[in-house]
């Protein structure tokens, strides 16, 4: 069985697209006006911000309340009808970014057997970066007793030769389309269409070829090849597979291989298309004594022939090239030097995403900017399979706007 498969997909039975999809929960986590527009623009309509519990809620009088509302909501969309649901099939998705460039995707369902978020896993599906234990159990309060899921989940393949969503995207004015509007609070626009019977049926055939033969591009690459990664939204999919993973253990003997809790539904990309972009994080350094840490850094983590990586203290700048036998990755080696050497001298780590935001805090007393370059495409699943999982911080899928919205949905409950 391929581990991403069709699924019976609830579409709403609205008017008002703009008003139900709203974008991801970890999205503007500082910004509660944000939160407060959305409710504001969505009331008295049938919604997603009533589905779901934004992460800048956590922690506040908000979210005991709105997650006890979420069930109820659920099954009273559920009661009402407000869904059409179009069965063992996909959507594919194009979505129109702010600079125009049009990011494709497939929505199905993937199975939780198939997939593991902790460190050197071997699974078909696995964590690009860390999966932090203690952002579980909010989604689990959410999801455990809820009839239905909405993904905001963005699952990566590597698919170079472009054969599994392309040649979907090269048909879709033969399919029925589902939807096709404007997202709220400038996340650009979107349509979907239904992918389903012989349309499902190819899909799935050269998904099986894909998975056959996907290891062949690894070759020589230490670790175990796999066939998908999760890009965004980790921990709504390791709070879906702990769900499951609980289920299973409160039914000691009972078969749940056909219970909707096993599946998650997603939406996979090719990080080939050329929408998508991965953008670096840099790191930067305060309260240290950077020109040690520059010399231990050169001293321990650099080599002939390595990543070449610019540094930068005060009005100084250089280049260092960091041993390619460390890492997949430059960000990798880097990350891991900065780890070790941080528990053991003074520092303070923080992310940048901007070039001269960067080289302008490297000016600060105390400080060293490193400016990484952008990973290239291929890196991503070599660097998961050698080095077992990517650091934190590694790249950035585009902006914060231009994050999944809630959408598609799927029943989970028996």
């Amino acid at each position: 069985m391929n581990a991403f498969l069709p699924a019976d997909i609830l579409i709403p039975k609205t008017d008002r697209m703009d008003k139900w999809a709203v974008i991801a929960c970890d999205q503007f986590t500082s910004d509660k006006a944000y939160w407060e527009r959305v409710r504001k623009n969505a009331e008295g309509a049938v919604s997603t911000i009533n589905l779901i519990l934004p992460e800048a809620e956590l922690g506040t009088e908000l979210e005991a309340a709105h997650t006890a509302a979420i069930n109820a909501t659920m099954a009273q969309y559920m009661k009402d009808d407000v869904f059409t649901t179009y069965k063992d099939s996909y959507v594919y998705v194009e979505r129109t970014l702010e600079n125009g460039s049009v990011r494709k995707g497939l929505v199905g369902m993937v199975d939780l057997d198939a997939y593991d978020y902790s460190t050197g896993a071997t699974s078909a599906i696995r964590a690009t970066e860390r999966t932090v234990p203690e952002r579980i159990p909010p989604r689990q309060r959410v999801r455990r007793d809820a009839p239905i899921e909405l993904p905001h989940i963005l699952m990566l393949c590597d698919d170079h030769k472009k054969v599994l969503i392309e040649p979907i995207a090269a048909k879709k004015d033969t399919l029925k389309k589902l939807y096709d509007f404007d997202l709220m609070e400038g996340g650009g626009h979107i349509c979907g269409w239904l992918v389903d019977g012989a349309d499902a049926e190819a899909f799935n055939n050269a998904l099986t070829r894909y998975t056959a033969t996907v290891g062949e591009k690894y070759e020589g690459l230490k670790g175990v090849p796999m066939v998908f990664a999760v890009g965004d939204g980790n921990h709504s999919l390791a709070t879906a597979k702990s769900c499951y993973e609980e289920l299973k253990k409160n039914n000691p003997g009972k078969d749940l291989s056909n219970h909707p809790a096993r599946f998650a539904l997603v939406e996979l990309e090719n990080i080939h298309d050329d929408a998508q972009v991965f953008e670096p994080i840099h790191r930067v350094i305060f309260k240290t004594d950077a020109k040690r840490l520059l010399r231990t850094l050169e001293e321990t983590f650099c080599a002939p022939g390595g990543f070449p990586v610019k540094w930068f203290i005060g009005e100084e700048s250089g280049t260092v090239y960091l041993d390619r036998a460390k890492s997949e990755l430059a960000v990798g080696a880097l990350q891991t030097f900065l780890d070790q050497y941080l528990k053991e001298n003074a520092g303070e780590i923080d992310y940048i995403h901007d070039d001269d935001a960067l080289i302008n805090l490297a000016k600060q007393p105390e400080a060293i900017g490193f400016l990484l370059p952008a990973m290239e495409k291929s890196q991503l699943f070599r660097g998961v399979i050698a080095d077992g999982i990517l650091p934190r911080k590694t790249f950035s899928m585009g902006h914060s706007r231009e994050k999944r919205y809630y959408l598609e949905g799927r029943k989970i409950r028996e």
